[in-house]
């Protein structure tokens, strides 16, 4: 066997399983996007939106990936955290109980879909205000 055979070889068989992986559908991406930590209430609300995947079909780790992004109550890192998953990218943000981490998420992207979760009536908040053209839920 010549020395480029081998070497040819050996290129093709550590390619093949990257191009397999490659035709797979890719999972798809939530962001969770949080001003607080992660503590008792965060875990609460974190349980119930798993248990909503759970009730539509998505499991997460089985065919549905999440990424965590906690501000641990400093507004000012949300801008960075909320950049951070539009680069990833993510296929939707959640923003669960704050006005600020929905604003910076909104900020971050005029093409990622928003949920957010909040316990006041949004329509007169800052957050409805600056909806403007976006898609967000």
């Amino acid at each position: 066997m010549r020395r480029r055979d081998f070497i040819q070889g050996i290129a093709v068989s550590s390619a093949w399983p990257r191009a397999t992986r490659a035709q797979q559908p890719s999972m798809p991406v939530v962001g969770v996007l949080s001003a607080e930590w992660p503590n008792a209430v965060t875990a609460d609300r974190l349980r119930a939106f798993r248990q909503g995947l759970n009730d539509t079909g998505y499991v997460e780790g089985r065919n549905v990936m999440i990424e965590y992004r906690w501000a641990e109550g400093r507004n000012d890192r949300l801008p960075a955290l909320a950049a951070e998953l539009v680069r990833l990218p993510v296929n939707v943000i959640v923003s669960f109980g704050s006005t600020p981490a929905s604003i910076a998420a909104k900020a971050a992207t005029t093409t990622i879909p928003i949920v957010f979760a909040t316990g006041g009536d949004p329509s007169g908040s800052a957050w409805s205000r600056a909806l403007t053209g976006q898609v967000a839920t």
